[in-house]
């Protein structure tokens, strides 16, 4: 037996608040540098630990850091780094974990 289909499974993904384009627009206007606008749109979609790691650290300085971070938990991002924090299958994760297959053994730090 099927179920049946709600108005919420036809609506597409959530559309950017208002309040996004207007904190993003307000930092424009005054001149501020948007990290993701101003260095290649890859950086912050990448396969190495070590290039997530410097796309999280260009957004700390970001003006728009919160409205980015809130935008992408409303749309539930299926990956990247928004607002400083790199998402997973549509949930925040503190690291990117390396390809391959895990370790058998500790790594002395």
């Amino acid at each position: 037996m099927t179920e049946p289909i709600t108005p919420a499974d036809k609506a597409g993904p959530p559309e950017v608040s208002l309040m996004q384009i207007t904190a993003l627009d307000e930092a424009e206007s005054l001149g501020a540098t948007i990290p993701c606008r101003a260095y290649d749109p890859e950086v912050f979609f990448a396969e190495t630990p070590a290039d997530v790691e410097y796309a999280k650290t260009l957004c700390a300085t970001c003006p728009v850091k919160a409205a980015c971070l809130q935008g992408a938990l409303e749309r539930r991002e299926p990956w990247g780094v928004w607002g400083g924090e790199l998402f997973v299958q549509g949930v925040v994760v503190a690291r990117k974990r390396p390809r391959g297959r895990p370790r058998k053994t500790e790594v002395a730090a």
